[in-house]
């Protein structure tokens, strides 16, 4: 009888009974050590590439005794309000000017070259002409070549029409975006199908109602990342204005601050303002990607699959 008790579960089980045992996926064990090791480089990289923007941050609000001294990174001193009034009032509030000429060279000039961009890539999509392969080549090497090597070319053309230090200057030379071009035409070719096309020319449409009522729409993520891409690109552009203007109330924000930077080697104290400027510049562009990003997202990846 005590035998009987004491034996084990497996003699309790009836005949023809299997127990269900989880199988073990070969390899789980490497593949949970390489998603850490994904998310701990991805990790250092953030870390990496948020830092700047955090020195600048902190650093923006310090006085000039601390930033002399090295002192940037301390939670102390700060006085946030008092470089902000500085800096707008500086100069008779010529960084306010910076700010609305970069706002003019990039946000006109990022809308005027997108819709140039998107009509050349929706013809090299959606049209069949003489010498199309080679067009869509050569716009293929104009991404290839920097932007630095054209800047010459660019001047002594401009000189000619006697365009250098003018706002017309800079906005001219702002509107050629090689890689607007292709985006746009792989946009076309997965968001805009031809029989949408044809539908639309058995109803009486014309090739420019085609474009404006009809592919427009339909690329509208494309062209937005497009747009977002050549308004930071404008933005940032800092040599194009360097050789071309010389008149500082036709700075854009870039070089407006480069040249108070060169003032503060012999003004200290305007290096507080350097940093503050530099931050204040950072905000649109942060602005931008935040109300934008569900568009340029989606516009990233429309061409992936057709």
């Amino acid at each position: 009888m005590t035998s009987a008790l004491s034996a084990s579960p497996k003699s309790r089980e009836p005949a023809g009974s299997t127990r269900r045992r989880t199988p073990q996926r070969a390899g789980t064990a490497p593949q949970e050590g390489r998603a850490r090791s994904t998310r701990i480089v991805l990790g250092l990289l953030a870390v990496y590439s948020l830092f700047p923007l955090v020195w600048l941050f902190i650093s923006a609000g310090k006085p000039t005794t601390d930033l002399i001294s090295g002192d940037n990174l301390s939670l102390t001193h700060f006085q946030y309000w008092t470089n902000i009034t500085d800096l707008f009032t500086y100069d008779g509030g010529i960084f306010l000017r910076w700010v609305a000429n970069t706002l003019l060279y990039a946000g006109v000039g990022a809308l005027a070259s997108v819709l140039m961009s998107a009509a050349a890539g929706f013809a090299l999509s959606k049209y069949s002409f003489p010498g199309k392969r080679w067009v869509g080549n050569a716009i293929l090497a104009g991404v290839m070549v920097p932007t630095s090597a054209l800047v010459l070319p660019i001047y002594l053309m401009l000189g000619s029409l006697h365009l250098t230090n003018t706002f017309w200057g800079v906005f001219a030379a702002s509107l050629a975006h090689p890689f607007g071009v292709y985006l746009c035409r792989v946009f076309a070719d997965a968001s805009v199908p031809d029989e949408v096309l044809e539908a639309a020319r058995v109803d009486g449409s014309s090739e420019w109602k085609l474009f404006w009522r009809v592919s427009l729409p339909m690329m509208r993520d494309g062209l937005i990342t497009v747009a977002l891409l050549q308004f930071v690109a404008i933005w940032n552009n800092y040599f194009l204005p360097l050789v071309l203007l010389n008149d500082k109330d036709l700075y854009p924000v870039t070089l407006g601050l480069a040249n108070l930077n060169l003032l503060s080697r012999q003004t200290p104290d305007q290096y507080r303002l350097v940093l503050v400027g530099a931050l204040v510049a950072t905000v649109p562009l942060i602005l931008a990607f935040v109300f934008l990003q569900r568009y340029w997202r989606s516009g990233m990846t429309s061409g992936a699959v057709k």
